[in-house]
């Protein structure tokens, strides 16, 4: 007669429905383009632009020269100031206007119900000529800073530490942001995580009975 085989017992462990996932942490640091939803597209056209069409009217190149000349009488007016310090100081405070102007502040300040909040991501440099890169305007905009720093080189004698600020400046306010790889990239720090996706933790099952399995007769022993 054939020896019945044994069975294996089937034990059913049920996991709480309260456990819950964990979030994961946040990026530290996080690129991502904004401006780029078919609906904002659409509404930049419905109408005109003023706040960035006005960089080809006549006159607004010339703005610039005007700006820099009259900058530069005003800061002569500062009793003891030198020629170096002086074209340094027009070379970084034209650097920082730009920049506030053209590559920090988003939106446009007037009519913005027009254009839906289609600006309200985009900055100036980014709502000139729609965003087109390599234009006239763009070009001579691109151009400015480096005449001014070319100037401010030249008639700081080529100073070595004046010509290191002027150029730092010049790298970092004027030429990395209008770079086309940078159009319309936004850097975040420090970001949590959007994707909803969370990271499963490790469940907490409830205790077992210490007690090991007694069973006074294992003839009575039931196997499922």
């Amino acid at each position: 007669m054939s020896r019945p085989s044994p069975k294996l017992l089937h034990l059913t462990v049920q996991v709480p429905a309260d456990i819950k996932g964990r979030r994961r942490s946040g990026s530290i640091v996080k690129v991502e383009e904004v401006g780029g939803r078919t609906e904002e597209l659409l509404d930049r056209s419905a109408y005109l632009n003023i706040n960035a069409n006005w960089v080809n009217a006549k006159g607004a190149w010339l703005i610039h020269v005007v700006l820099v000349f009259m900058g530069k009488i005003i800061i002569d007016t500062i009793p003891g100031m030198t020629q170096q310090i002086s074209w340094t100081l027009v070379n970084l405070i034209y650097l920082n206007l730009s920049y506030l102007m053209f590559h920090w502040v988003t939106g446009i300040p007037f009519d913005n119900e027009l254009h839906g909040g289609a600006y309200d991501d985009l900055t100036l440099w980014e709502q000139i000529d729609d965003g087109a890169q390599y234009t006239p305007s763009k070009k001579w905009l691109f151009t400015a800073p480096i005449l001014l720093f070319l100037a401010s080189t030249h008639y700081t004698n080529y100073n070595p530490w004046l010509f290191a600020i002027n150029l730092t400046a010049l790298i970092v306010l004027a030429i990395i942001p209008k770079l086309p790889q940078l159009h319309r990239q936004r850097v975040r720090f420090l970001t949590s995580d959007a994707s909803g996706v969370s990271t499963p933790a490790t469940p907490s099952f409830p205790k077992m009975d210490q007690n090991p399995l007694h069973v006074e007769n294992p003839a009575d022993a039931r196997f499922g």
